[in-house]
């Protein structure tokens, strides 16, 4: 969620701006390169991110399945008949 964030940051960081304080304008420009530059970073960020939460998840499903492969249950079989 915070790379959701940080993207608009990311792409400020693509922007020129320009003050002409002679005629009291300010221009602002787009480097598109620079821009999909960035967006393409946090694109492979949050791939990397989604990556390592997947193997955290697998991760911690095997030791699960291992504790539970590992547990011993023990059942009584024997019933006795009370119903005099």
């Amino acid at each position: 969620m915070r790379i959701l964030l940080a993207t608009p940051l990311l792409l400020l960081g693509a922007c020129d701006v320009d003050r002409d304080s002679a005629n009291n304008t300010v221009s602002v420009t787009v480097n598109e390169e620079v821009a999909g530059n960035a967006a393409a970073d946090a694109g492979n960020t949050i791939e990397n991110i989604a990556g390592d939460i997947s193997n955290d998840v697998r991760e911690t499903a095997d030791k699960v399945d291992n504790r539970l492969d590992n547990t011993d249950v023990d059942i009584d079989t024997n019933t006795q008949d009370n119903r005099n």
